[in-house]
């Protein structure tokens, strides 16, 4: 295998390994001289899990392991003795059920959560870290089954671990005739040096997973702009930043002209579906992106930054996750992190990006969040005043602004 010191090809070898993961093919997660082979637990059935079993085998590697974050091990009742991922044993009781429950708390909470799980005390570092980094930026729970890989694999002797992918090495149909997903390089455009090894598999180097996402915020360059006017600014125009190697794109709302000399009336949104497009109740959000336009409108210019950073940053799916389990009864931190999530997952560098390619270096924010405050001043954006952005609540949401008050700091 071959690194590039290039941090967009880096990245852009993230980003594949990442929709590799989506698919529910392993990939291989490199650091400090070993190799991890990594499957998240969301994408583990049965199929999966064979094909991740025998792929191991072939190459040769140790017996496998669960990987799991430290919120998520501490609801199944293991302590993380302070490290961010902890190792648990692979039990023989463990279905391919079992794992995919461990990773979801939304399903069956049975036996999978009772244990007896045995924590390995294995202290995590780069490999660890990044295949739970990688399966975040697929969008993925943080959850993953793993095995350490020999050295012959990590230095790229395919002949010893059975054969590059592609060589008798695809699954064939399983009983219900239907064929289960095919080996990554079975497509033509991964043959490239550097892009395939250990058996086939899309290999990634963990320096460059836990580099991605400021790696994607520096190379953020405007690739769009349109004019499109809006009920309450009609002299608005959108501007679309997209990272220079792919990945998601942020939209600058820009209304009116305003002066880039003085602090520029501004608001950080991240996307909301279910808030800005279908109107939901339980959160503020649409009533927070419809209230900064009009408030923007109404002074006469400034900018919305809509960030590609759903759920605060663990995207859709998950967020309906936390979603369901808030229904149980857990607030919407403890939702978060019993899927294995931080309380927040976003990060504000983008924004930043994006403020400065628009000339923009110092603003009047919009927010009752001191972080993003504090995160913008961090990355170089003069804050020179908080300017308060607060709605009234909804049957439906007062508990959920209670919390962001009482657990998140904000200033409402």
């Amino acid at each position: 295998m071959t690194h590039s010191n290039d941090p967009q090809t880096g990245h852009r070898l993230v980003l594949r390994a990442a929709d590799d993961l989506r698919r529910g093919w392993p990939v291989t997660v490199t650091g400090d001289g070993r190799a991890l082979l990594v499957l998240p637990l969301e994408r583990a059935d049965d199929a999966a899990l064979a094909d991740f079993d025998a792929r191991l085998a072939r190459l040769g590697g140790t017996e496998s392991c669960l990987l799991l974050t430290d919120q998520r091990a501490l609801t199944l009742k293991v302590a993380a003795k302070g490290w961010p991922v902890v190792r648990l044993a692979r039990a023989p009781w463990l279905t391919a059920a079992d794992m995919t429950a461990i990773a979801d708390p939304t399903l069956d909470l049975g036996s999978p959560m009772k244990g007896p799980f045995r924590r390995l005390d294995v202290a995590p570092a780069v490999p660890e870290r990044a295949a739970v980094k990688l399966i975040k930026i697929a969008r993925l729970l943080p959850a993953a089954l793993i095995a350490d890989l020999p050295g012959q694999a990590l230095n790229g002797d395919d002949a010893a671990a059975g054969g590059m992918a592609g060589e008798g090495d695809a699954p064939g149909p399983d009983a219900s005739g239907a064929e289960a997903f095919g080996p990554v390089s079975d497509r033509s455009e991964d043959a490239a040096p550097g892009n395939t090894g250990l058996g086939g598999l899309m290999a990634v180097d963990g320096d460059a997973v836990l580099a991605h996402d400021m790696a994607a915020s520096d190379s953020l360059v405007q690739v769009a702009r349109a004019h499109v006017p809006l009920v309450d600014a009609v002299d608005t125009t959108l501007i679309a930043f997209r990272p220079r190697a792919g990945g998601p794109e942020h939209i600058a709302i820009l209304v009116g002209d305003p002066p880039r000399g003085a602090p520029v009336l501004a608001r950080l949104h991240s996307e909301c579906f279910t808030g800005d497009l279908l109107g939901s109740l339980k959160c503020d959000c649409g009533p927070q992106l419809k209230g900064a336009l009009k408030t923007i409108g109404d002074a006469g210019g400034g900018v919305i930054l809509y960030l590609a950073q759903e759920g605060r940053g663990i995207g859709l799916i998950s967020k309906l996750k936390a979603y369901s389990l808030q229904d149980q009864g857990f607030d919407t931190v403890d939702a978060n992190t019993r899927l294995g999530f931080d309380v927040d997952e976003r990060l504000f560098a983008p924004a930043a990006r994006m403020l400065k390619s628009l000339g923009f270096s110092s603003v009047r924010l919009l927010t009752n969040n001191p972080e993003k405050v504090a995160a913008l001043t961090r990355f170089g954006i003069d804050v020179a005043e908080r300017v308060a952005h607060s709605f009234p609540p909804n049957p439906h949401n007062e508990a959920y602004l209670a919390v962001k008050k009482a657990r998140t700091g904000h200033l409402l």
